[in-house]
């Protein structure tokens, strides 16, 4: 940069004949075996630069020159030696450091630090890191032998702006079109020209997320994802409908661009479905599932592991457990289970991940939180929402509820929700749908063991009457199928008639569900 508007006059009269001198500290540094070998060097290095007026040193990694060359109780190093050249204007010196290294050890040193004029370089736009791509095209072109159009450049600057919120502008996006270039080169049939579908190839292994996150394709899986959550998740529609109804709002650029994508708690009874909602949504989605159980963090000192723990604690370099995950999944929902179990300390540290979309871990480290689905599952005023209602009118237990929820939850915690969603018991009509499932996942185990399983309708229809409780919801239907099902069926694979495979028929018979299996056919 400023070498080169030296070379081409583009800078002030006072700089016209300055020359750029760029310091190896390690090559001044090797093959000095004896005490002042290194002083010797450095001094001489100064007062030669001292006699050249238009002279400017460039010091790339600046941090370096603190402590370099000092030996063992002395407090002489390239730093100190420097400083009096510094102060008598005999050394004009440019440095480059990162923001942590210099508040770390830089900073420290505050006479040298106050001899240093500090500029902030920011990170650059999507168009100023086009434009810089566009200064770059050539080169990499005569290195990697292809061709560069400008919307590869363009897509490559704003997918990895949008995809890698762990790096920086400009380096990510020229990552990624040297990667993009480099990946050429491992096909026998080279192409000649790098398009918009090979950064996002690129951008999607980078940024660990599936390449149809990436591509317009999303726009189909998020028009089918109603649907195909419906078809999973059993009697509860207006739920699913609320869910995705936000997170469509997000992905058309309409939510606030420093939340989350969707901010959801899930109320309800037990066993209707709020957590398998949540793995379903990731699943159709192709992002992660990360699940914290919020049982792990009732006591206070747990809620230190989200974020990591303070200094002079153990495992306080490890970070945190929340922040961890989502740095190494940045495209995700984040399930915690069983919310209103955690600490009351843990809704106050989600109140900046829901409100900004960053949390600060024990290490001063941001973590982004804009790619996320926020998901917290409770069971708070279930209870109530199940009682009985008195008299020959059935009555609305809703506004219990709602009380309930205001009684565990703060009103700014409340107040950042996107939505409460509210699931419903499961009804009866929703238990066949349930029961069919179960059935499904049982033929899947027994294919692998070459066991055909056939259920009768009056089979089916006993399963839904008494695997049904509409205050536990699903899960007795489970006990249930595991219990009369799966318990005698284990005895008949391991020594019984179906040890070699064969047929199994599922009837009832005086009221009791009975096993009838049939020996394969010898071959």
């Amino acid at each position: 940069g400023l070498a080169l508007r030296i070379v081409q006059g583009q800078v002030p009269d006072k700089l016209q004949d300055a020359r750029v001198y760029s310091l190896d500290m390690g090559a001044l540094m090797a093959g000095t075996r004896y005490r002042g070998d290194f002083e010797q060097r450095f001094k001489q290095l100064i007062d030669e630069l001292a006699k050249q007026p238009q002279a400017i040193l460039f010091i790339d990694e600046i941090h370096t020159i603190v402590g370099a060359g000092a030996v063992q109780g002395g407090a002489l190093d390239a730093s100190n030696l420097m400083k009096p050249a510094l102060a008598a204007g005999q050394l004009r010196c440019i440095g480059a450091t990162t923001y942590e290294e210099f508040r770390t050890i830089f900073e420290k040193d505050r006479a040298l630090a106050r001899r240093f004029q500090k500029i902030d370089v920011v990170e650059p736009s999507v168009e100023e890191t086009f434009s810089i791509l566009k200064g770059l095209k050539d080169k990499f072109e005569s290195h990697h032998q292809v061709r560069y159009p400008l919307p590869a450049l363009r897509a490559a600057a704003a997918l990895s702006a949008r995809y890698l919120p762990d790096r920086h502008l400009p380096d990510k996006a020229i990552d990624v079109i040297d990667e993009a270039g480099a990946r050429f080169a491992l096909h026998k049939k080279r192409r000649t020209q790098v398009g918009v579908t090979d950064i996002q190839r690129v951008v999607a292994k980078m940024a660990r997320v599936p390449l149809e996150k990436i591509t317009e394709k999303e726009r189909d899986k998020l028009a089918d994802l109603a649907p195909n959550l419906k078809r999973v998740i059993f009697g509860q529609d207006a739920a699913v409908d609320q869910v995705v109804a936000a997170i469509k709002l997000a992905r058309s650029g309409l939510k606030h661009p420093d939340r989350p994508i969707a901010n959801f708690l899930f109320a309800g009874p037990t066993g209707v479905g709020k957590t398998e909602l949540a793995r379903q949504l990731a699943l159709h989605m192709g992002v992660e599932l990360i699940r914290f159980d919020m049982s792990e963090y009732m006591e206070r000192h747990t809620v230190s592991r989200l974020i990591g723990a303070p200094p002079g604690y153990v495992g306080y370099d490890q970070g945190g457990q929340l922040t961890e995950a989502v740095n190494k999944h940045p495209h995700s929902v984040v399930l915690l289970d069983e919310i209103e179990k955690a600490h009351p300390d843990v809704f106050n540290i989600l109140l900046q991940v829901m409100d900004s979309g960053t949390l600060t871990d024990n290490n001063g480290r941001k973590t982004d939180f804009r790619n996320v689905i926020l998901i917290m599952t409770s069971n708070v005023g279930a209870q109530q929402m199940a009682r009985a209602s008195m008299g020959f009118v059935q009555q609305d237990h809703t506004r219990d509820f709602d009380v309930e929820l205001k009684k565990t939850f703060t009103p700014e915690f409340r107040n950042r929700l996107d939505a409460v969603i509210q699931f419903a018991p499961l009804e009866p009509a929703a238990m066949a749908r349930v029961v069919d499932k179960y059935i499904l996942q049982l033929e899947a185990q027994l294919a692998d063991k070459k066991v055909r399983l056939n259920v009768t309708p009056q089979a089916h229809q006993w399963l839904c009457e008494q695997g049904y409780d509409r205050q536990l919801g699903a899960r007795p239907m489970e006990r249930l199928v595991r219990e009369k099902i799966k318990q005698p069926l284990a005895e008949l694979i391991l020594f019984g008639e179906l040890k070699d495979g064969g047929q199994l028929e599922i009837d009832v018979e005086k009221g009791q569900l009975v096993l009838r299996p049939r020996v394969a056919a010898l071959t």
